[in-house]
């Protein structure tokens, strides 16, 4: 553990990480009143608010996905919410906003759209055309947008959490590659267990019960934003850093050891490199650490790199799964 330590490169309190850590788990139990289970989600989500990250939400409808993007926007005062539903014939105006004629004044005026907002559920985003996607992850890359000749910065926080149905085929434009490698994490939502469904059908059946009642406030918009600052002073020494890119490194190369490398097209880019490390701090973070370790790595892995893997056909029709692609480099990227 001691080749993890920071040395003077260390600048975050002790004190500081520690009132951190207090509030991102009072975060968490104030989601957990509202969403029943899905406790992994819940912190890959929070990992990336605390990264200023957008992700890429796939499960089938009904789960609670966008519950809990609204839940989250709750727990942090004087922050807003909208939800964003797409749809084939859904223009970029309808998302970033338009410039309106006033025909009693006889000038023009801005209409923002639903992009400005500090949380916004992008719903189903790959049933939208392609330039209405791209108008999206534009906004989400550049935290701006263009509405006529002006220009309007978001205001932070500002996290996307985008959702699709992988069932429907019919009725969509899947994302590029490309696209969905600008997503920080891609997070799986399965169904609930049996108890938590019964808990589930308990909550949402009662007369006259408002779902967010229970939830408080946590933190202010300065005290995330702060968060999001301070998570990059996390210290990762020299091997951890080797170990990150030894796992991407795999994900690109043929290897003997890793029998399922055969199955890959393409590997993580530097983008994966930095957002696994990003991620890895936020999980220390969590954890009350100063230091990022190889098990901190380990624990973001999944939905920092399944959908920076592209398969070959090979693969494809072999039914591999990327998370059992990441399984087998974890076991096989040796450890420091």
């Amino acid at each position: 553990m001691k080749r993890y330590l920071p040395g003077k490169e260390s600048s975050l309190p002790e004190k500081t990480i520690k009132n951190y850590q207090n509030i991102l788990k009072k975060m968490k139990k104030e989601i957990q009143k509202v969403v029943v289970g899905q406790n992994e989600v819940i912190e890959h989500v929070l990992i990336c608010l605390i990264c200023d990250a957008h992700a890429l939400l796939e499960g089938v409808p009904g789960l609670a996905k966008s519950l809990l993007v609204e839940t989250l926007s709750r727990c942090i005062v004087g922050t807003t919410f909208r939800r964003i539903q797409f749809v084939p014939d859904m223009l970029p105006s309808d998302i970033i906003g338009v410039n309106a004629f006033n025909p009693v004044k006889g000038d023009f005026y801005i209409i923002k759209g639903p992009i400005f907002a500090n949380f916004i559920l992008a719903d189903e985003i790959n049933r939208a055309p392609p330039k209405t996607q791209a108008a999206m992850m534009e906004a989400m890359q550049e935290r701006k947008v263009n509405i006529h000749k002006e220009e309007f910065i978001l205001e932070k926080p500002f996290l996307v959490l985008a959702t699709q149905n992988p069932l429907e085929q019919q009725g969509v434009y899947p994302l590029p590659e490309a696209v969905v490698d600008r997503f920080f994490m891609k997070i799986l939502v399965d169904y609930p267990k049996w108890d938590e469904e019964l808990e589930i059908i308990d909550r949402n059946t009662l007369v006259r019960y408002n779902i967010f009642d229970p939830v408080k406030s946590v933190m202010d918009r300065e005290t995330i934003l702060n968060i999001q600052r301070d998570v990059r002073k996390i210290y990762v020494s020299r091997p951890v850093k080797e170990y990150i890119l030894r796992i991407i490194t795999a994900t690109r190369t043929k290897d003997e050891k890793i029998k399922y490398s055969k199955y890959i097209r393409y590997g993580a880019s530097p983008r994966g490199s930095i957002s696994l490390a990003l991620a890895a701090r936020a999980v220390a973070l969590m954890d009350g650490r100063d230091f990022v370790t190889p098990g901190d790595v380990k624990l973001v892995a999944h939905p920092v790199l399944r959908h920076r893997i592209i398969l070959n056909y090979e693969g494809k029709a072999a039914g591999i799964s990327t998370d059992e692609i990441i399984d087998e480099i974890l076991e096989g990227v040796e450890v420091p």
